[in-house]
């Protein structure tokens, strides 16, 4: 029965994310390395640099508690969903919590 249950989490979770890449958005997580009023610069866990445009209609959470850019800061981790615009990737949402490493 757990086995069963276990199959179809799995493929319920699947079907959410092929769903999720079906409406376009690209995910981008890893850590703020620069930050302004119009864009958020993260590195990635592979070592990538991916500047992210924020815009007027892009949504903030701290944890789970809505939020805004005012409180993202440098270091914090992020998960951002954006979308290609252009050649930019323009934040739909941000999610992100503060770092554990000490400040030097």
């Amino acid at each position: 029965m757990n086995r069963r249950v276990l199959i179809v989490a799995l493929l319920l979770s699947t079907v959410s994310l092929l769903a999720h890449a079906h409406e376009g958005m690209i995910h981008v997580m890893g850590t703020v390395t620069a930050l302004t009023d119009k864009s958020v610069t993260v590195q990635t866990a592979d070592r990538k640099t991916v500047e992210v445009v924020l815009t007027s209609a892009t949504t903030y959470e701290k944890g789970t508690q809505p939020s805004n850019w005012k409180q993202l800061k440098v270091g914090d981790r992020v998960v951002i969903h954006a979308m290609k615009v252009k050649d930019s990737l323009q934040a739909h949402s941000v999610r992100f919590t503060e770092s554990t490493m000490p400040s030097h």
